[in-house]
């Protein structure tokens, strides 16, 4: 499995190691990445949640409560609500999403995925993506898992990246270049 050494290092990355690691004794690695990313959707669509996690002044006990009804509420598995109590209990649960964002680049790590953040300026359909994927594959030589997002600030075009190659084709980019290029010139 080959993973960053940043991944490795950083305390989301030891965390989301560990709970790999449990998963993969107990071979439940989808159950608990599906588990995540029903947190990750969570924590994206409530900005209450947000705020709670990262609140210094909510006692360990009581985020140990809200994390414990997250997880009946979600129907998480043990794994996955144990995990979430035991972030409550050393205070860690406001590193959750890197936590989610790592245990997705090491279970994709080892299925031979790459993971691949998409932006785009309108939404790609589905026969774009499967271009797009298609010849992604072809460049990095592994499986590519897409992950598309809209960002209407591009203008246009596509800024795709992978791990820390970041491919740029936006016309805000190009429109930028282009009045630095008058500036200087």
């Amino acid at each position: 499995m080959e993973l960053s050494a940043g991944i490795k290092a950083s305390l989301a990355g030891r965390y989301a190691s560990a709970l790999f690691d449990l998963a993969s004794e107990a071979g439940t690695v989808t159950t608990v990445e599906s588990d995540l990313d029903n947190l990750a959707a969570a924590l994206a669509e409530s900005g209450e949640l947000r705020a709670l996690i990262k609140n210094p002044e909510v006692s360990r006990s009581q985020l140990g409560n809200v994390m414990s009804g997250i997880a009946a509420h979600l129907g998480l598995s043990d794994l996955t609500g144990n995990f979430l109590g035991v972030l409550a209990e050393n205070r860690r649960v406001a590193d959750l999403p890197a936590m989610i964002r790592a245990f997705s680049a090491i279970a994709a790590a080892q299925r031979g995925e790459v993971n691949a953040e998409v932006a785009s300026a309108h939404p790609l359909t589905e026969a774009q993506l499967t271009e797009l994927e298609g010849k992604l594959r072809a460049r990095e030589g592994r499986t590519v898992k897409l992950n598309s997002r809209v960002d209407p600030d591009l203008l246009g075009g596509l800024v795709v990246t992978i791990g820390s190659k970041r491919i740029d084709n936006s016309i805000r980019t190009r429109l930028n270049s282009l009045a630095q290029a008058m500036k200087s010139a």
